[in-house]
């Protein structure tokens, strides 16, 4: 099994996270939370109740963990590529995989991704919809924060809920996952096929913009989903319960409308452009080095 790709996902990731996280924070409070009349209402509030700061609320963890998941996400694509079309990354220039390939490598990495995703997320959520500052004492009368890090999050988890609280949205999660890592990467691949002569390495310029086009597509596919993902992980916390997927879709629509599953999709748009072409430019560059 070679393990360049988780490497090169690894490093690759943490990049792309520094880069999307403040974005990631404003997108999550609007899609769980009521209290915000946009986008620019959301960061006014949260730069003035919180400072810069609490724009990297929960970034902690995930950035010690979100890299080990974009290694499993490039990892588990590369080698299930590898065990259909019997090509390494550096042969796959000369010797093109399939698009059915493509596509169905994606999916496997969409779903190993959910799975090993799905506590990180889950704790990264929970702060960013904490509204007080790590430690600050609350005014007379008022609840401070809940969570005192990622840390104590994961265990106060833990401890009410057990072992299963920390999985809570996975199914969501997986169904917002499966198909659109195999957009992602179908996107990516078919575009620096389209814009490269066969057999010849893509160029940073390439590698960019079909990088960012494949983040913009899968993130446009993937809000509905994140949107019921994200209420799911809040689930009893905001004095709302939900029964499952399903349930939660049924209560948010009915309260909503439809327009609900738009939500958060600027958002995950303007960040999914520069975080996935970084990405891919680095995951690139990484595997050059260490090929």
């Amino acid at each position: 099994m070679p393990v360049e790709e988780f490497v090169a996902g690894w490093i690759s990731g943490a990049v792309g996270l520094a880069l999307g996280h403040p974005v990631d924070t404003v997108k999550v409070r609007l899609q769980t939370q009521s209290g915000y009349r946009g986008i620019l209402d959301c960061m006014i509030k949260t730069y003035r109740n919180e400072m810069v700061l609490g724009f990297f609320k929960g970034m902690s963890f995930p950035l010690l963990s979100v890299a080990l998941v974009n290694s499993v996400m490039f990892g588990a694509y590369s080698n299930a590529l590898l065990y259909l079309s019997a090509t390494h990354h550096h042969d796959r220039r000369a010797k093109p995989p399939s698009y059915a390939h493509v596509f169905t490598a994606g999916s496997f990495s969409g779903l190993m991704q959910a799975v090993v995703l799905a506590p990180i997320d889950l704790i990264k959520v929970r702060l960013q919809n904490q509204l007080h500052p790590y430690g600050l004492r609350s005014p007379a009368g008022a609840s401070g924060a809940q969570y005192r890090g990622p840390v104590h999050c994961a265990a106060s988890i833990f401890r009410k809920e057990g072992v299963m609280g920390l999985f809570r949205g996975t199914w969501a999660l997986v169904l917002r996952d499966t198909p659109t890592m195999a957009i992602y990467f179908l996107t990516y691949t078919s575009l620096c096929q389209a814009m490269t002569v066969q057999g010849r390495e893509p160029g940073p310029l390439t590698v960019l913009v079909a990088g960012g086009c494949a983040g913009t597509a899968s993130w446009t596919l993937a809000t509905p989903m994140d949107v019921i993902k994200a209420r799911l992980q809040m689930d009893g916390v905001k004095g709302v319960s939900y029964r499952g997927v399903l349930d939660c879709i049924r209560i948010s629509v009915r309260h909503e409308g439809p327009q609900v599953f738009l939500k958060g999709l600027a958002l995950n748009c303007i960040r999914a452009f520069p975080v996935n072409a970084v990405t891919f430019l680095s995951y690139e560059n990484i595997l050059k080095l260490i090929c």
